[in-house]
């Protein structure tokens, strides 16, 4: 049984794998991770100027991309033109060799570092090369994970111990907020959707689906770190999520699920012979419901944080125009602003309540025995 000191052991022990990952690297007056990049001419800590003290007028497309794609870096503000950043490990194989170093070493006017460049956000060999190049990199998608995924465990393995010590007294705290949702995930998705004999075993999946995404889905909201991190509108994210729904289906179908699908009930036959025209429609449709998966979970919730993200914009756009008109707009912005965030929040409900219902579905149909007379 895992306790709760081990989850915070485990999570000191791997944040002080990533310092010794990269301790190597620090220059001797470097202070720590967080140092500025003297490449860029810029003395100062947890700092970088990239622009270079350039004028340059609002792009609100580049400022709302950088926000929603994944980044080497974590932006936590920008203070005139200076952008404060915690750079983050930057790990990469090539030529037989694990580079590592901080993403804050690409900070200067060619974004070069010991022979790798980084351009729009990808790693690459500053000269042409044939090699192979692997990105191990923590990128900002991955740190939100990694911190998400340990807060998880930590408050599911702690309420599990308050239950295992006292097993029949009333839930308080955080356990009388979380009992209601899993009770819910497990009577009125489970046990309607994959039937009361096989819904047991796929609760863990369904348990840790639902709270990996609301929990991703509400730090996402949060403006300042750890949260602010667009992880379930990044679509590697949740094709790797879908892609678990798919194998899970697949593995776990009888043989009533495949027959149906080769020959597919209550059809003519001439949808069958001589051209296989349903099974193929059938085999088809395996593919797109993990996909159907993935886009919509991706597409609700990145156009939740550009919207969000176009209002701010808004306000920067209009003050370039005029500084009084900027603060006119800035009000109507703010109060948008603060009713999509509102929205998000039930969105961000909504979304891990449909992806795993759909889930759900998808394993009572791939389970569904035929029935006796």
């Amino acid at each position: 049984m895992v306790r709760t000191q081990d989850v915070r052991v485990l999570t000191f022990l791997f944040f002080l794998f990533l310092v010794l990952l990269v301790f190597p690297d620090f220059p001797a007056h470097a202070s720590g991770p967080f140092h500025a990049a003297q490449e860029a001419g810029v003395d100062s800590t947890f700092q970088y100027d990239e622009d270079l003290i350039i004028e340059h007028e609002f792009d609100a497309g580049k400022m709302i991309m950088e926000h929603v794609v994944d980044n080497h870096e974590w932006h936590i503000a920008t203070l005139g033109h200076t952008h404060v950043t915690i750079p983050l490990p930057i790990i990469v194989l090539y030529d037989g060799k694990i580079h590592t170093f901080w993403s804050s070493r690409f900070h200067n006017a060619e974004h070069t570092y010991n022979g790798f460049v980084l351009e729009k956000g990808k790693i690459h060999p500053e000269a042409k090369s044939d090699k192979p190049l692997y990105d191990f990199s923590i990128t900002k998608t991955v740190m939100a994970i990694l911190i998400s995924s340990i807060l998880l465990l930590w408050i599911f393995i702690s309420i599990a111990n308050r239950y295992k010590r006292n097993p029949k007294s009333a839930p308080k705290g955080m356990q009388s907020l979380l009992e209601p949702l899993i009770i819910f995930i497990r009577d009125d998705i489970a046990k309607s959707s994959i039937g009361e004999k096989s819904y047991e075993k796929f609760m863990p999946f369904l348990l840790t689906i639902f709270f990996f995404i609301f929990l991703n889905n509400l730090m996402g909201i949060i403006p300042i770190f750890p949260g602010g991190a667009n992880v379930t509108g990044n679509i590697a994210i949740t094709m790797v999520l879908a892609i678990f729904t798919f194998v899970l289906t697949t593995i776990n179908g009888n043989r009533h699920y495949w027959v149906d699908i080769i020959n597919t009930p209550g059809v003519p036959w001439w949808l069958k012979l001589p051209i296989p025209l349903m099974p193929v429609v059938e085999i088809v449709g395996i593919i797109t419901k993990p996909f159907v998966l993935m886009v919509r979970l991706f597409a609700n919730m990145a156009a939740g944080h550009i919207i969000v993200l176009g209002f701010v914009s808004l306000v920067f756009i209009f003050g370039s125009i005029s500084v009084a008109l900027g603060y006119g707009v800035s009000v109507v912005s703010v109060a948008f602003i603060v009713f999509m965030d509102l929205l998000e929040i039930l969105v961000a409900f909504i979304q891990a309540y449909v992806f795993t219902l759909l889930s759900a579905l998808y394993f009572g149909l791939a389970t569904i025995e035929t029935e006796k007379h």
